[in-house]
């Protein structure tokens, strides 16, 4: 899926809140709460020393040409790969840690550390179920960075359906639903108290936020384009293919748009489905469509190609 840059920046500033309370991540914050089983914490995403990604990106840190820290962390590398949790309680190396996080090199290890590591596991994990938005990126980010995305993926496929059969709206929020219940009720009790992880993505589901459009609020801080620091890319010019007859319709990220899904969601608003005509093919267009596919008997995938267009009275 391709979500543009300022997409890929919101989506990940509601994590890094979530994270660190800042809309740009700590880069130097140590985190130990007690019970935890990652155990230490640090960074912009909170990576940990259990998982052994700690260990992963203090190595690459210190590799790296011009690392400040480096010579005060490297010998700690070895403590690391074993995942010695006395390192929870280590002064000096917290102190070098939290140190390092203000280094531009570090800063720039840990952008492309947890792009790698997260980011792009994460755009492979919503081709593979089918999602599309922004938010819905945003919140498989989420999961994967808090842990346990596929086996409660897993369970809302196998109670819900795939999210192809019942749309994105629907499965992402039984999705939520689910995985805010299995925080609730870990035996693990620190987990109790991140179900607001789920409250916020759901208060953004229920504003219709799926572009992840700017500005909108989690936890109370601006997501924004001036708190990203980035200008919005300008508008893409028209194109001959936008007005494109045969052009295969879908939901996907950008939106498509121009005069084509508008005579299209003309046509489904004569068939007896609500929407509105605004030419932009998004969630509500979406479900229309498969809604109107299953009851035309063809096959239910939000595609709208030429056995749709018949179907719908519109020209191939």
């Amino acid at each position: 899926m391709a979500l543009t840059k300022l997409q890929k920046l919101a989506a990940q500033a509601i994590v890094q809140i979530f994270e660190t309370g800042s809309v740009h991540g700590v880069y130097g914050q140590v985190t130990l709460i007690p019970g935890d089983t990652g155990h230490l914490t640090y960074g912009k995403a909170q990576t940990t020393l259990a998982s052994g990604n700690l260990y992963f990106l203090i190595r690459e840190y210190t590799e790296t040409s011009q690392a400040a820290f480096a010579k005060k962390l490297r010998p700690f590398l070895d403590r690391l790969e074993r995942k010695d949790t006395r390192l929870d309680r280590h002064k000096a190396f917290k102190r070098h840690l939290k140190a390092a996080g203000d280094d531009p090199v570090m800063q720039q290890v840990q952008d492309t550390f947890f792009d790698r590591v997260y980011w792009e596991p994460t755009l492979a994990s919503a081709d593979y179920i089918g999602a599309v938005t922004a938010l819905g990126t945003a919140i498989i980010y989420d999961s994967r960075i808090h842990g346990s995305w596929h086996a409660r993926r897993n369970e809302v496929i196998a109670n819900q359906g795939a999210l192809s059969e019942i749309g994105e709206d629907a499965w992402m929020r039984a999705y939520i639903a689910h995985r805010r219940n299995w925080l609730a009720n870990h035996s693990n009790t620190i987990l109790h108290a991140t179900v607001y992880r789920m409250d916020a993505l759901q208060q953004l589901i229920d504003q219709g936020n799926w572009d992840l459009a700017l500005p909108f609020v989690v936890r109370g801080q601006a997501i924004s384009e001036e708190s990203l620091g980035t200008a919005l890319p300008p508008e893409p010019s028209a194109s001959a293919e936008e007005s494109s007859p045969d052009r295969l319709l879908k939901l996907k990220s950008p939106r498509m748009r121009g005069d084509d899904v508008r005579e299209l969601q003309l046509a489904l608003i004569a068939a007896g489905h609500a929407l509105t005509d605004d030419g932009i093919f998004g969630p509500g267009t979406d479900a229309a469509v498969r809604a109107f596919q299953a009851e035309s008997g063809l096959t239910a995938d939000g595609i709208v190609g030429g056995l749709t267009r018949e179907a719908l009275g519109l020209t191939a």
